[in-house]
């Protein structure tokens, strides 16, 4: 379920629920500042997706945490950050995967479905495992 903890303008009528993803190795500031009367801002740690109720017409700007400060890296129309009613994403009218402006890697990365077996026994250097 969306974290709500600045509800929307009760004048904001069709929302939409939105998934980001934060794909890079640094702390980002996601924001939807054109909403008259709302103030949406989250941190997003590496690795980390928020979801979130938006209207249609918002549009999130991804701020990418440098040393002492943030630069915009990103502006992202929340419809192409729309999760459909199967739990899928949607990218929009587009079929392009939307890009990491500043490390050019796609903002959405599949999932690894690897299901073979990865527990290997631990050994200590010089040391035999025992089974």
């Amino acid at each position: 379920m969306a974290q709500i903890l600045d509800p929307l303008p009760p004048e904001q009528s069709g929302t939409i629920l939105c998934c980001y993803v934060n794909a890079t190795s640094k702390i980002q500031v996601a924001r939807i500042s054109n909403i008259p009367n709302w103030y949406f801002e989250r941190v997003v740690f590496p690795g980390q997706r928020l979801v979130f109720e938006a209207p249609k017409e918002a549009q999130m700007e991804i701020h990418t945490g440098m040393m002492a400060s943030a630069i915009l890296s990103d502006t992202i129309p929340c419809i192409r950050l729309l999760i459909s009613e199967d739990g899928t994403y949607e990218l929009g009218s587009s079929s392009s995967v939307a890009m990491d402006s500043i490390n050019k890697t796609p903002t959405v990365q599949p999932i690894n479905t690897k299901t073979d077996d990865t527990t290997k026994p631990l050994t200590v250097a010089g040391l035999a495992s025992v089974d």
